[in-house]
């Protein structure tokens, strides 16, 4: 087992006495004395009131699931069933960047939402990696607990696992299996440009956000071009059972000049508006075996002017396969505002 550290909001003041370590599921952890233990199936918790000050805090371990993929769409999944539905917060998490750690990433967020007419705070921390996902809930209605919460943080131990079980099931279309980013990046294959290594693509990118709006980015390089296009959209997004409705507000089509004659960004030249096109998908969340990836797959009848032509896998007719952004499958770096 490996220690990781999170801090949440501040750093841990003044001096705290805990209990003996215990372990629940792949965490390892040291709970603040004296607060009250629960154990049920899928979850551990620790519960404190004080009758005094009317305050009270609460922290969840919850028991690991397999991962989806990555740790930006676990987050958001694991947002919207232990947050979203428990707390009724609404409003985006105030996140922290992703922190790495052991072969783990970790990402934290929080929100605000009423309890008995009163503020409160909700705070998830979830970690991925070794195909497992697991989060830890921590809820308040007082700045006081917040040490408790990040020394208790700061003691986790999580556990590797040696062989990970596949999935249970290969295919997910619920609404929450669609948010985070997604990528797809293609090439030219004819037999000119193979022969002469003249290597030109397209990346596309949409990421889908947990208030229900959306971006979509695509980069095309062409050696052959004498400039970069960057397609920039941004709209709303619907989820009816396993139909996914995109509406643009927004699109253009920007040219930039290259940098050095590289498909890095040189200086911008013009920008034209692109006609709206509303699309209805069928989704599919999918787990490729062979790749070990669930990717998000959207079928249509025809092709769209914002994917381009079907990806040709035979798995799935008339479809487009967008993979989870990783080292593997890199965000589209934007140019400077200009």
């Amino acid at each position: 087992m490996k220690k990781f550290i999170l801090i949440i909001i501040g750093c841990i003041a003044g001096l705290i006495l805990f209990a003996q370590k215990t372990t629940f599921d792949i965490v390892t952890c040291t709970p603040p004395k004296g607060w009250k233990k629960e154990i049920k199936e899928n979850v551990t918790t620790y519960t404190i009131t004080d009758e005094k000050t009317n305050t009270w805090c609460q922290i969840a371990i919850i028991k690991s699931t397999v991962s989806k993929g990555s740790i930006e769409i676990d987050f958001n999944s694991e947002w919207q069933e232990l947050i979203v539905k428990s707390y009724n917060v609404t409003d985006t998490p105030q996140v922290n960047p992703v922190q790495e750690a052991e072969g783990w990433k970790i990402k934290t967020g929080g929100g605000k939402f009423m309890f008995n007419n009163n503020n409160a705070m909700a705070m998830l921390t979830t970690a991925s990696g070794y195909n497992r996902c697991v989060s830890i809930v921590s809820t308040t209605n007082s700045q006081d607990y917040i040490k408790d919460i990040d020394a208790l943080l700061a003691s986790v131990d999580l556990k590797k696992s040696e062989a990970v079980a596949e999935p249970s099931q290969t295919e997910v279309t619920d609404g929450a299996s669609v948010l985070g980013d997604w990528g797809a990046t293609a090439s030219d294959q004819s037999s000119f440009r193979m022969k002469n290594g003249v290597m030109n693509y397209i990346s596309r990118q949409y990421t889908f956000n947990a208030n229900g709006t959306y971006s979509f980015t695509s980069k095309a390089f062409d050696p052959l071009m004498d400039k970069i296009l960057l397609g920039k959209e941004t709209g709303t997004y619907q989820v009816s059972g396993n139909n996914l409705t995109i509406v643009p507000k927004k699109s253009v089509l920007e040219a930039w000049s290259k940098k050095d004659g590289s498909d890095k960004w040189g200086k911008f030249l013009n920008s034209q508006n692109i006609p709206l096109e509303k699309v209805s998908y069928q989704f599919t969340k999918h787990y490729f075996s062979g790749t070990k990836i669930w990717a998000l797959v959207l079928q249509a009848g025809k092709a769209t002017n914002r994917d381009g032509l079907f990806s040709g896998n035979t798995a799935f007719t008339n479809s487009w396969l967008y993979n989870p952004i990783s080292p593997n499958n890199v965000k589209i770096v934007l140019p400077n505002a200009k």
